[in-house]
C-alpha cells in the first residue's frame, strides 16, 4: 500500500478509524485499545433454565391483556358545536369546552389502510443497482485519482503564491531612495533691502567655510530619506 499522505500527519489520527487506510487482505482497524491477555470476553449468564426437559414439559403462554384506548378532546367538533349553539367569543367557547366533552381516539402512529388500485402487471421490488467496479476498487483507482487532484491543487496554490510574491511591491530602502533622488534647484532668493545684503551673521559655529559647506551637503543628502519639513525626522522607507 502507498503510505504517502497529503497534509499534516498527527498522532491523533491513529485513534480515528475513518482516517485509517484499508490494507489488502486484512480487516479494517478500529483503533480500540484492547485489554490484557488475562481478560475474559463475554458475560456470565445469570439465568438458570431447565434446558430442553423443561421446554418439552410445559408450554409457556402469554396472557392476553385488554388494550386501553387513549382518548383526547376533539376541539374541531367542540368548536363546530359551539358555533351551532350561537357562541362566537373566545370566553364563550372556553365555557362551552369546560361544560361539554367530545372525545376522539389518539392516533398512535398506526397508518390507515389505503385503498390503492395497483395495476395487474406491476412488478414489486426495486430496480437492480448497477454493478460495482470491483477492479477499480482493488487497484485503488479512486484513491489514486484523489491524490492526483490534491497534488495538482497544491501545485497550483504554490505557483499562485509564488506569482503573488513576485508581483508584490518591493520595499524601498535608503539606498534605492537616494539612487532615484533628483536634487532640487535652488529657488530664487528673497528680496532684501540693499543695505542688508552684505551684513554678515552675528554667530558662526563652524571653524571654516569648507567645514560649513561639507556639513550642509551631508545634511541635504541625509534629509532625502527622512520625514519632516526640513528632513530632520525619522527615516521614511515606505
Amino acid at each position: 500500500m502507498d503510505n504517502q499522505r497529503v497534509g499534516v500527519v498527527r498522532e491523533s489520527m491513529n485513534n480515528n478509524q475513518l482516517l485509517q487506510k484499508a490494507e489488502l487482505g486484512q480487516t479494517r482497524r478500529r483503533c480500540y485499545s484492547l485489554p490484557g491477555p488475562d481478560f475474559t470476553y463475554g458475560q456470565s449468564s445469570f439465568l438458570r433454565e431447565g434446558g430442553v426437559a423443561e421446554a418439552i414439559g410445559h408450554w409457556q403462554s402469554v396472557e392476553a391483556r385488554a388494550h386501553q384506548r387513549k382518548l383526547e378532546s376533539n376541539f374541531v367538533a367542540l368548536n363546530r358545536e359551539a358555533v351551532k349553539s350561537g357562541l362566537v367569543t373566545a370566553a364563550e367557547h372556553q365555557a362551552f369546552r369546560n361544560t361539554h366533552k367530545i372525545w376522539r381516539p389518539v392516533n398512535e402512529g398506526r397508518l390507515k389502510p389505503r385503498s390503492l388500485r395497483l395495476p395487474q402487471d406491476m412488478t414489486y421490488g426495486i430496480s437492480t443497482r448497477p454493478s460495482t467496479p470491483i477492479y477499480d476498487l482493488i487497484e485503488h483507482k479512486y484513491q489514486r485519482l484523489w491524490l492526483e487532484q490534491q497534488f495538482a491543487a497544491s501545485e497550483a496554490l504554490r505557483v499562485m503564491s509564488k506569482e503573488k510574491i513576485r508581483l508584490q511591491k518591493v520595499q524601498d530602502t535608503r539606498t534605492s531612495v537616494l539612487r532615484r533622488y533628483q536634487p532640487p534647484t535652488d529657488p530664487a532668493p528673497l528680496w532684501k533691502l540693499p543695505r542688508f545684503e552684505k551684513v554678515p551673521p552675528h554667530l558662526d559655529t563652524f571653524p571654516s567655510e569648507k567645514a560649513r559647506q561639507r556639513a550642509i551637503s551631508a545634511h541635504q543628502s541625509d534629509a532625502i530619506a527622512r520625514q519632516g519639513l526640513h528632513g530632520q525626522g525619522i527615516y521614511n522607507i515606505s
